[in-house]
């Protein structure tokens, strides 16, 4: 489908299995269930990137693993748009196993770090010569009892990959991240557990815009809020980002003395 170049066009359709599209947009993002690529069709200019970026991350954060983004259909004459990628590979890079892979022949995207292949092909041949992602992950409705849920698939997940010493403060991280779903999203939640060499990265994605704030220490004669001072007291590093229809907070956790 060639798509027109229209100052006035749509800025972003998505499309599943192959459905028909709109042909006044500039941007199409579709996405092959059976194969888990993206492919971005079209001209991506600077005002369009804020859809674009929203699509990407919605996507790496309900399907664990790397995603394949093929670009190769794709004009980015602007700038900005050509460093959208780039910055949403810097945007995931603590999240529980998630990876940007991009397809682009150009070379246009390719910014520091981002892994870039030449064809579909290729990128999927790295991706099979990559070790398989570890991860564990479940829904969880916001009651009372998901916390004690989400520390049992804490505790199992570090025992299966050999990082016992995390359980503890990951228990800690993972309830309190829970929690603040439960007192303030009311939303279902998904959990997320990946290891990365010796460290656990934690998601907890739900369906609230609401950010979680930290304002530093609580005075000890106030009852509760000190969750996100416990997360980030046991975490090296933890954060929040935002998406369309709400938010994952992740934080990541090193060994005692790893300095990574």
């Amino acid at each position: 489908m060639v798509l027109p170049d229209r100052p006035d066009a749509r800025f972003l359709t998505t499309t599943h299995n192959g459905s028909i599209t709109p042909t006044d947009v500039r941007c199409v993002v579709e996405i092959d269930e059976s194969t888990g690529v993206l492919r971005l069709t079209g001209v991506l200019d600077a005002a369009g990137t804020a859809a674009v970026r929203d699509a990407l991350l919605v996507r790496l954060c309900d399907r664990p693993g790397p995603m394949v983004t093929d670009l190769s259909r794709l004009r980015l004459p602007d700038p900005a748009a050509r460093g959208l990628f780039t910055g949403v590979h810097r945007e995931i890079a603590d999240w529980p196993a998630a990876g940007l892979l991009v397809v682009d022949p150009t070379g246009a995207a390719a910014g520091p770090g981002l892994p870039v292949c030449s064809t579909v092909a290729e990128a999927t041949a790295a991706l099979n010569r990559s070790p398989t992602v570890a991860a564990t992950t479940t829904a969880l409705p916001p009651f009372v009892g998901a916390a004690r849920q989400a520390r049992a698939l804490v505790t199992d997940g570090c025992a299966r990959w050999g990082i016992d010493e995390l359980a503890e403060a990951g228990c800690i991280a993972v309830t309190e991240m829970v929690n603040n779903v439960v007192a303030h999203a009311h939303t279902p939640m998904t959990v997320r557990l990946a290891p990365v060499g010796s460290t656990l990265r934690i998601g907890v994605r739900d369906h609230s815009r609401r950010q979680p704030t930290h304002s530093g220490l609580t005075p000890p004669t106030l009852a509760g809020g000190r969750g996100l001072l416990l997360i980030d007291t046991v975490s090296r590093r933890w954060g929040s980002t935002l998406l369309p229809d709400g938010k994952l907070v992740w934080a990541v956790l090193h060994p005692a003395g790893n300095p990574g």
